[in-house]
């Protein structure tokens, strides 16, 4: 390729730089100037639009300037950010030239603290005369050389010769077209690296440890609980404030000042309680106020804790000893982490020590799964989008007629998905305002980079919009530290008025909105009804059932938002827990099994959620929730499809075709509907992988149309298969002249056995039942079972009543000659003929005629065939990569050829599939008679020119055209 030349600015820029070095690199030009004359022109000639002139809004403007505010030596935020779509891409860092960058190490750790923080892999430190990238995913340290994990160095001189590199990398296009990111992908250390989310979670770990020992030491007579709420109130209390300090909110190094001298939990307790003065927010509230519903923390700040430890916790936490930049903190990783973090507990040991361990339902699910970014977003813009599509901000906020519009995550956990649907909402209101005339507003202001809301106006919209539940009450406090921290975002101490502002009794006139009626702690499924019946008065239920229970009562927890008719969203990411596994409690499951509809002989929490969510909502409300993907499927959620199907309209379903969640392979899907009417109508069912093209996204590999209404005739069905406009007219061209397996056979599980033998001798080629110990009969496996082959291998099983337990066992088609076989597990079934009439385990599928006509051997060249085949992978294929499972539901729904047998044409097809099929059964049997490779390899041509023959006849059977076939033939089934 011939490389891209220089641009003629760029030239202009080195030549000026070069004629005059010395006034350059003198100390008196400074940051500001080289930034202005030099570095945002050499990124406009990158192709960055520097100064927006394509008037973007602010949640997409490509470049943000940050002033040159410092906070105690160190600058508090990167000079530049670069977006693509409203995500930081890079930052740069300037420097004035008179800054030697090669050898200087406190700039490349400013600029890694930065980067690193923000979970940026790559960034820029340049001074025009000096161009440096750093590779940031490694957790930077104040002793690094100023070359550690520096990955290009280059100068001024040789921008024209590097310039093709650096567009191929940086420029705007080089992001969206992946460049970028294969570039990351190429430099990324063999060694590992440390990222800011995992550092951070072992930081606020390692202060829990320090924190629970101490005060259980320190403060005997505690119960686990009050524990608890006081390590986390003292660890959310100090990371508000520090990342206050770090956004210029608070003073800076006021923690810090607070270990000058003995005493150090008073002093921060005084720094507390002003505070709560302050920001009149659940986190800091010591006097029980009026109008406030939570009650007051009215023991924290009576504990003892010794100085070493507060010590060791605080002077981790400023420059330069640590490596957070605090400001620089994206909420999703702030909430990752606590999500994470939450998974743990502290416990006493009976001789009062503390311990922290993990929950016992986290232990069980394999850890805690934080739903990705690109999740969140997809949904939260899916349940947000058409609610507030044509709609003005007086009709958003509601009046005396008209309620607001309120969203809803009840179990909100560390606030994930309410943290996204809170900016989301600030975004449409600033775009909003700005579309108006915003000079008469009260409700923006302007900042340095354009339009801003008010501070009041945020505190506002939260209050106004954002709802949520939790069982934990950890969590609740993380939800409602997360929700309060994004308020304060992009505020300035200036902004908020200084500190020494009006304050009031009542908290009118403070910073921060109390959440307390917007986020609540309880058991979002389980109501106060559950004390009634058995339990008939909460004088009989002792405390810890109650703080167990944890009951909601949902129309007295947000009791304006029910009086309206519900929620206008509900979102989310809810537990996914099979009741039976988790309750020993029979009470708890037998309440929630009467209070469900959707509850059947399995019950997940999720269905539960799916459930409630739908309730929940008013007529015309939005309801978005990622869950497992076996609701769509499996037989035992026909309830809750039924429930979808009949109280909500399914705007889409979303397959994720890619894990989601690292580190387990539950297959999930994005369910979006709107509540108060039927799914009457087609709807798209889209599978999806997530790609890394520049960000994470949801790529769309397949679209296909459901109808609603055959779903509501046909049991409730969902299926879940990926297939094309065009595949879709060859099924539905097919089902016109088939019937479905189940008409004409019978489907059967085998044995779910307990005794079982296996015999050493030779294999017997026809056991009697003389040749095997009494009571015993010959057995398949699923194992046993190939395509056109069968190998019995010396399993017996006992023909006992225990062995028939569960009743899904009829001795008549156990027996049966002529039967088909399939395994259990495949990506789509293959069939053998069991002429014998063996025994079956439950890993595999019988299939026995009931209807006379049909041969046996007929059914069998349909289900192998290239045709069905392609039918069960589009249609029905789990998408597992490891142990997909055939389900006997749809086999039984499988199209097989209807037969006249009236008509000679027909049955001379009919006859001469027959024929066809004991050819390649004969062929198969005489397999393991090839000894040579020339005998093998004729044997295999033998069988694949039957097999086909046989496809060819299936075509012929159905009716298909030429350009059908090419269709089955060209279907990816990888």
């Amino acid at each position: 390729e011939v490389p891209m030349p220089i641009p003629q600015t760029v030239s202009d820029l080195i030549h000026r730089f070069d004629a005059n070095q010395a006034a350059y690199r003198s100390a008196q030009y400074n940051e500001a100037q080289v930034r202005e004359e030099f570095i945002t022109p050499f990124f406009a000639a990158l192709g960055w639009d520097v100064y927006n002139r394509q008037g973007a809004s602010e949640k997409y403007k490509p470049v943000i300037h940050e002033a040159s505010l410092k906070v105690a030596g160190s600058t508090k935020a990167p000079d530049y950010a670069f977006r693509i779509g409203g995500r930081r891409v890079f930052f740069v860092e300037a420097k004035k030239p008179a800054v030697a960058l090669k050898d200087a190490p406190d700039p490349a750790y400013q600029l890694r603290r930065y980067a690193w923080s923000a979970k940026l892999p790559l960034s820029i430190l340049t001074n025009f005369a000096e161009f440096a990238i750093y590779d940031c995913r490694d957790k930077p340290s104040p002793h690094d050389k100023a070359s550690a994990h520096r990955i290009a160095y280059i100068t001024y001189q040789e921008y024209p010769e590097q310039w093709d590199d650096l567009a191929g990398i940086f420029a705007p296009e080089a992001i969206t077209q992946g460049a970028f990111d294969r570039y990351v992908e190429s430099t990324r250390s063999k060694r590992g690296t440390a990222e800011v989310d995992v550092a951070f979670l072992a930081e606020i770990e390692g202060w829990r440890e320090l924190l629970a020992r101490n005060i259980a030491l320190r403060n005997p007579g505690l119960s686990v609980r009050e524990l608890n709420y006081a390590v986390q109130q003292t660890i959310d209390r100090i990371i508000f404030l520090r990342i206050a300090e770090d956004r210029g909110i608070e003073p800076y190094q006021r923690l810090l000042d607070a270990t000058q001298s003995q005493g150090i939990y008073r002093r921060l307790g005084e720094v507390f309680r002003q505070a709560d003065n302050r920001y009149n927010s659940g986190l800091f509230y010591f006097q029980p106020e009026p109008g406030r519903e939570e009650d007051a923390d009215t023991f924290t700040l009576d504990l003892s804790i010794d100085d070493k430890v507060l010590k060791t916790i605080l002077h981790s936490l400023y420059y330069p000893t640590s490596p957070y930049q605090f400001d620089m903190l994206p909420a999703d990783i702030l909430g990752q982490v606590y999500e994470q973090f939450l998974g743990r507990v502290i416990r006493l040991t009976p001789t009062g020590r503390a311990k922290v361990e993990e929950k016992p339902e986290v232990k069980k699910a394999g850890g805690v799964y934080y739903t990705p970014t690109y999740i969140v977003d997809y949904i939260v813009a899916h349940t947000l989008d058409p609610l507030l599509e044509g709609k003005t901000p007086r009709q958003v906020k509601g009046s005396a007629r008209v309620a607001p519009l309120r969203v809803l995550d009840p179990a909100c956990g560390s606030g994930t998905f309410l943290i996204q649907a809170y900016q989301y909402l600030l975004d449409w209101y600033l775009e909003q305002y700005v579309a108006e005339d915003p000079r008469p507003v009260r409700f923006v202001h302007p900042d340095r980079s354009g339009w801003r809301l008010t501070t009041e106006e945020r505190k506002a919209i939260l209050l106004r919009h954002i709802y949520g539940v939790d069982i934990d009450p950890q969590a609740v406090g993380v939800t409602k530290l997360s929700l309060l921290l994004k308020v304060l975002e992009g505020e300035t101490e200036a902004t908020l008025g200084g500190t020494q502002m009006a304050m009031s009794v009542a908290g009118q006139d403070r910073v921060l909105p109390d959440l307390s009626r917007n986020i609540r702690c309880g058991n979002s499924l389980i109501g106060p009804d559950y004390y009634q019946g058995e339990q008939l008065s909460l004088g009989l239920v002792d405390e810890e059932t109650l703080y167990r229970i944890n009951a909601f009562d949902w129309e007295q927890g947000f009791h304006q938002a029910m009086m309206a008719g519900g929620f206008d969203a509900v979102i989310g990411n809810p537990p996914y827990v099979l009741l039976q596994d988790r309750f020993r409690d029979a009470a708890q499951l037998d309440y929630l099994q009467r209070a469900y509809t959707v509850a059947a002989y399995k019950v997940d929490t999720y269905h539960l959620f799916i459930e409630k969510g739908l309730c929940l909502l008013n007529t015309g409300g939005y309801f978005g929730m990622i869950t497992p993907a076996n609701f769509l499927t499996n037989n035992y959620a026909v309830k809750l499809r039924r429930f979808i199907l009949e109280n909500a309209a399914i705007q889409q379903i979303l397959v994720n075709d890619d894990p989601v969640f690292a580190g387990i392979s539950v297959d999930t899907a994005i369910l979006v509907c709107q509540a108060g009417q039927k799914t009457d109508f087609v709807f798209p069912l889209i599978h999806v992988i997530r790609k890394h093209n520049g960000e994470e996204t949801l790529q769309v590999v397949s679209q296909i149309e459901v109808s609603g209404a055959d779903a509501l005739r046909n049991g409730f069905a969902l299926f879940t298969g990926s297939v094309s406009q065009e595949l879709a007219d060859v099924w539905r061209k097919i089902a016109e002249i088939s019937t479905p397996l189940q008409a004409i056979t019978h489907v059967n599980f085998g044995k779910q056995l307990r005794n079982r033998r296996r015999f050493t001798e030779d294999v017997i080629e026809i056991p009697t039942l003389e040749a095997l110990p009494e009571g015993y009969r010959p057995c398949y496996t699923g194992r046993n079972v190939q395509r056109y082959a069968l190998q019995w291998e010396n399993l017996a099983c006992r023909d006992d009543t225990v062995a028939q337990r569960g009743g899904c066992w009829n001795a008549s088609r156990q027996d049966a000659a002529n039967k088909l076989l399939t395994r259990q597990i495949g990506r789509y079934p293959e069939f053998a003929l069991d002429a014998l009439g063996y025994q079956c385990l439950n890993t595999v599928f019988m299939v026995n005629l009931k209807v006379e006509g049909y041969a046996p051997q007929f059914l069998l060249g349909i289900l192998n065939s290239k045709l069905l085949q392609t039918f069960w992978i589009s249609r029905f294929y789990d998408q597992r990569k490891t142990f997909p499972k055939i389900k006997g539901t749809y086999l039984k729904k499988l199209p097989i050829r209807t037969i006249d047998f009236t008509d000679p044409a027909d049955v001379a097809r009919h006859d001469r599939m027959v024929s066809l099929v004991e050819q390649m059964l004969a062929l198969h049997r005489r397999q393991p008679e090839a000894k040579t490779p020339q005998a093998t390899r004729l044997l295999q041509q033998q069988i694949d020119l039957t097999d086909q023959a046989i496809d060819a006849l299936v075509y012929e059977l159905y009716g298909l055209t030429e350009d059908e076939i090419a269709i089955i033939e060209g279907a990816d089934d990888a």
